[in-house]
């Protein structure tokens, strides 16, 4: 026969239970909040970007480019068109390739009602990629970045805030391998519907190339503060203190060429960046052009 205290601890022990699982069903209704923030930037971005986007690099005085190593060289290149769409991906390292969002699992009581769960490679019409091929007709040189100019499509909504400009250095020379990698932020401006979008709901996180679970890193890409002075009228070349020296080529100083250098250029969204929201599904980047200037090494 059951006592009277085996009766108390049987309905403490219910009392309990009851308490772990609301506590239990708290806690979960708070990680899929926080899983569903954590990715927004996927859900609010599937809409593709078409872009048509006319695009050229310019070089300065004694440099010259072409877009293709054994091709006509000159001061400007004129490079192939992207007529793709731009989908959101993410990275920090560009040569360990883009990621984006495959597969969303339900979410609970959130804006959208969907979390990103499952992260997939980044296919090549996702984003811009083609080379481009410095050389010099005198000494040599350090070469920098002296602009990045584009054109949005609407103002009011710029999807310059969001885009990424990478360049991938290669060694000097003819199929050589990769030496170093730079990215850059092309814009200044803000998109009046910024989000925090990541995991730390903080300015400045993207996915850590290295995972596939959708990991976020700190990442600061550089902006126009690493350009250097270049004068269109003058040809004249100076260095700030922060300008980012990007690789060095030699010539000779009776004129006759050096060897080029490859540098490859890929330009998407970045989905993590907190301008990457909704209000830009429908805007595009009508020109963008890339500038390069050489600067004589001490």
């Amino acid at each position: 026969m059951e006592t009277l205290q085996q009766r108390e601890n049987a309905v403490e022990a219910k009392r309990l239970k009851r308490k772990f699982t609301g506590a239990l069903l708290a806690l979960l209704i708070t990680f899929l909040a926080v899983v569903s923030a954590t990715y927004a930037w996927y859900i609010y971005n599937t809409s593709q970007h078409t872009t048509n986007v006319r695009m050229a690099a310019g070089a300065g005085v004694n440099l010259q480019i072409s877009n293709a190593y054994n091709g006509v060289y000159g001061s400007s290149a004129v490079l192939e068109s992207f007529s793709g769409q731009l989908v959101p991906v993410s990275t920090n390292k560009i040569s360990a390739g883009f990621q984006k969002v495959t597969e969303f699992a339900s979410g609970y009581q959130t804006k959208t009602g969907l979390a990103a769960s499952i992260f997939g490679n980044g296919e090549q019409n996702d984003y811009y990629h083609t080379s481009l091929f410095l050389r010099t007709t005198g000494g040599t040189l350090d070469i920098y970045l002296s602009d990045i100019g584009f054109e949005d499509s609407d103002e009011a909504s710029p999807i310059s805030s969001a885009i990424r400009l990478g360049l991938v250095v290669h060694k000097v020379g003819e199929h050589q391998a990769h030496d170093n990698e730079y990215i850059f932020s092309i814009s200044d401006k803000k998109n009046p519907e910024a989000e925090y979008n990541t995991a730390t709901g903080q300015e400045g996180y993207v996915l850590d190339a290295s995972r596939k679970d959708g990991t976020t890193v700190p990442f600061t890409p550089y902006t126009s503060d690493e350009y250097c002075i270049y004068n269109k009228e003058t040809g004249a070349v100076k260095r700030k203190d922060d300008s980012l020296r990007l690789c060095t080529i030699s010539g000779a100083d009776d004129g006759s060429v050096g060897e080029s250098v490859e540098i490859e250029l890929y330009i998407w969204l970045e989905g993590c960046d907190e301008d990457c929201t909704s209000n830009l599904c429908r805007q595009t980047l009508r020109n963008l052009a890339v500038s390069f200037a050489g600067v004589k090494t001490d």
